[in-house]
């Protein structure tokens, strides 16, 4: 293999961390990537992503059927970008210096990191609302007023914040009960509401709202976008853990069985338990928050949101605040540092104003999944299309750390790129400005994600220069 360091002792381009993970680090076998994907799904939002069919108008069986299709499709760009991390061992920010240029690469990572901050205020808000229901359950005239539940929100925001300035460290020891902890969650609701709406059978007896298949599939491809769109940033950077595994094959059957299994399966849980509240409360109730609110056992309530903040401060910590950090620090290491990069994240998630993304089922799905798989979805395509139609996986892997090199392009930026990015996106969320084409917008990630492929491969395909650097590429 290359050693990049032996050409390039440039820390803005090479480190330990970024550096191609010898194999004696690729340890990770077919059960390390489900039990990775079992982990990741247990989460409050993977619920409220279940539960909002629900209430949108899904009877269980097309809810389910949503889930499976859409993490399936998922599955196939997260394998693909996944190859290249099993293959040559780099993680994200140096797998897509090839097609978009040693420097043009800040900017899908920016668009990554931005994306993470919304997720940031979102569990952040979550957090909020598990302080402000336990609250109700102890001192109800207390979380009564209308400063209460701002207060706890800003109140586990600062948490937030004093963990990142004191380093993920400090919690490091708590990341292991997250999944357990929200699967105990889970379950306590689930149980609670077998018995209150008297089994399975009028739990899953609520019909689809739906009177004309017209009607049905106006809501279900929107629906089947967010789905995607749900891991769309994972979609990425998935070479971040796929450097580990010990081969091609572990990764793909891992993430195959993985992903859509997890996800169904705990999907399930949310889908049941909204299908019973409106059997039992004559409505569709899809927060879990806001069910724990109704327990009238309040130890019982107590300890499940308990649970939920414990397991939302880790997935917060580990999924939102890490990555978006080294993001902005790799912008101006000099001036950035990961605890500076921790707080601009934490207030940029306050700048997207969580609790209006998550205020209705629609918000969470058409305004921010598939808003942001808009964003995401044409730099999936162009990684996919650049890695497998325009070198056919075959990498420099010391030239993605070296200047000059056939991934210098133009300054370190690939115009194509840009160019393909930007007509990717502008495809997918002109619905949004454009009434007449706003069934674009539905399906924002699959027509940034094909449009953007189309147009990278036929400019890099006419590039003199691209043409040039191809027969040079070389495994390590």
């Amino acid at each position: 293999m290359i050693t990049p360091a032996a050409t390039l002792p440039d820390s803005h381009l090479y480190n330990d961390d970024l550096a191609p993970t010898q194999p004696a680090q690729r340890t990770w076998t077919t059960y390390n990537f489900i039990a990775l994907w079992f982990s990741m799904s247990m989460e409050v939002t993977t619920y409220m992503l279940a539960s909002s069919l629900i209430a949108g108008g899904m009877d269980w069986k097309q809810a389910i059927f949503t889930i499976l299709l859409g993490n399936v499709i998922v599955c196939v760009p997260m394998i693909l970008n996944a190859h290249a991390g099993a293959k040559y061992g780099i993680p994200f920010p140096v797998f897509v210096r090839a097609s978009f240029g040693l420097r043009g690469a800040n900017l899908p990572a920016m668009l990554r990191a931005i994306v993470a901050c919304g997720w940031f205020g979102i569990q952040s808000w979550i957090g909020g609302q598990s302080i402000h229901a336990m609250l109700g359950v102890i001192a109800p005239a207390v979380a009564a007023k209308p400063a209460s539940l701002w207060i706890c929100f800003l109140g586990f925001w600062l948490i937030n914040m004093v963990v990142v300035w004191r380093g993920v460290e400090s919690i490091r020891f708590l990341q292991s009960f997250s999944a357990p902890f929200m699967l105990v969650m889970s379950l306590t609701l689930l149980f609670w509401m077998l018995h209150k709406a008297g089994g399975f059978g009028p739990m899953l007896a609520a019909p689809s709202h739906f009177t004309t298949r017209h009607d049905f599939l106006h809501f279900f491809f929107p629906s089947l976008t967010a789905m995607v769109g749900y891991w769309a940033t994972l979609s990425l950077n998935i070479p971040d853990f796929t450097r580990y595994s010990k081969n091609q094959e572990s990764q793909i059957v891992g993430q195959a069985i993985g992903l859509p299994l997890a996800m169904v399966l705990y999907s399930f849980i949310g889908i049941a338990v909204t299908s019973a509240s409106t059997v039992i409360f004559g409505a569709s109730v899809w927060s879990p928050i806001d069910l724990l609110g109704r327990f009238h056992q309040p130890a019982v309530a107590a300890i499940a949101l308990v649970c939920i903040l414990v397991a939302t401060l880790n997935v917060n910590i580990g999924a939102n605040v890490v990555s978006p950090s080294n993001d902005f620090s790799n912008l101006a290491p000099r001036y950035i540092s990961f605890r500076m990069g921790g707080m601009i994240t934490g207030f940029l998630g306050l700048a997207m104003m969580p609790w209006k993304l998550m205020s209705t089922f629609g918000n969470y799905i058409f305004g921010w999944l598939i808003g942001y798989s808009g964003l995401l979805g044409p730099v999936a395509g162009i990684m996919v299309a650049d890695y497998f139609i325009v070198r056919h996986t075959q990498l420099q892997v010391g030239a993605l750390y070296h200047r000059g090199g056939p991934y210098e392009y133009s300054g370190g930026v690939n115009p194509r790129a840009l160019v393909a990015l930007v007509c990717g996106v502008a495809a997918a969320l002109i619905g949004l400005f454009v009434p007449v084409l706003h069934f674009l917008y539905d399906y924002a990630w699959f027509v940034g994600f094909f449009l953007s492929a189309a147009v990278y491969v036929a400019m890099m395909k006419l590039s003199p220069v691209m043409q040039e650097s191809l027969p040079a590429l070389t495994q390590p």
